[in-house]
């Protein structure tokens, strides 16, 4: 599969800029939009019209996430807003598009248009390389925010994907003793192989004291009655997507320290990030997925 010539990479946090630059020095064009309040690298050219760099490139790669309100792309270094209306109207069916974590408004939209969006965030590839830097990012604010060592602390992973799988085999390396939630017989069959104690998520509620839980699921399983059994000095860390595992209000209440830990790879390791997204783009380009 022959590169495109040119890309546009329009809107999107830290990982982005490194993607934009990461593209040029595979021999790419790159234009960028949005990023007027950070430094883009020399060999990529700053934009501040999206519909003029989408018009001059072949493929368009938008973030992940592509909106967080419905109406602008999400472009936080941007200094202007990017509606999506705009970009819509700009993209054309012969262009490779691609974006991350794209709603089902935002597919129909380019799909009224004719066009076939690629979502990078739906690739197994991805997904499993994104473990390394969402655990590692976890493990460093374990660190941060406890009075004691991981070595010897008393961890709870809370599901055994992706994730938990990278998660317990890091914490265990350090020395802490980890315990597994899982549903699945199979997945606590794993983590007692790997060396982890192994529990139903089921029984959360009867589980002893843990210095630090580590949440993988995107569902409600930390409720009022799990917390209420939970001593207060317990860090509760959630690593799902939205909706989230943790009933935030009901652990306020109880005075439980919870931190909601969304796109750790983009805050901990932009740069890894970047190269796992422009990896997974080039994936799909040769295999002809758009």
């Amino acid at each position: 599969m022959t590169k495109p010539e040119t890309f546009a990479v329009v809107g999107g946090d830290l990982r982005y800029a490194y993607l934009a630059g990461s593209l040029a020095e595979d021999g790419c064009k790159v234009l960028a939009v949005g990023f007027d309040n950070t430094d883009l690298p020399p060999c990529v050219a700053g934009c501040t019209d999206a519909t003029q760099a989408i018009a001059l490139s072949d493929s368009v790669i938008f973030p992940m996430p592509m909106t967080t309100d419905g109406r602008t792309v999400h472009a936080p270094f941007s200094r202007h807003s990017i509606p999506l209306e705009q970009v819509y109207a700009a993209v054309k069916a012969e262009q490779r598009v691609f974006g991350g974590g794209l709603s089902e408004d935002v597919q129909a939209a380019f799909a009224r248009r004719g066009i076939t969006v690629g979502d990078y965030l739906q690739r197994e590839e991805l997904a499993v390389r994104n473990a390394v830097p969402t655990a590692e990012g976890a493990i460093q604010l374990a660190m941060e925010e406890l009075p004691v060592t991981l070595h010897g602390a008393r961890c709870l992973i809370v599901g055994y994907g992706r994730i938990g799988k990278v998660l317990a085999r890091m914490l265990t390396g350090l020395g802490a003793a980890v315990t597994v939630a899982a549903r699945k017989c199979a997945d606590r069959a794993w983590a007692r192989v790997q060396g982890c104690c192994a529990v139903s998520t089921d029984d959360l509620a009867q589980l002893p004291s843990m210095d630090v839980v580590f949440n993988t699921v995107p569902t409600l399983l930390f409720d009022r009655r799990v917390l209420g059994r939970l001593d207060r000095r317990t860090l509760l860390i959630d690593l799902a997507s939205r909706p989230g595992g943790i009933d935030e209000g009901a652990a306020a209440e109880l005075q439980l320290k919870t931190i909601w830990a969304l796109s750790l790879p983009g805050r901990v390791a932009p740069k890894t990030a970047a190269d796992i997204i422009k990896s997974t783009v080039w994936n799909m380009c040769r295999e002809g997925v758009v």
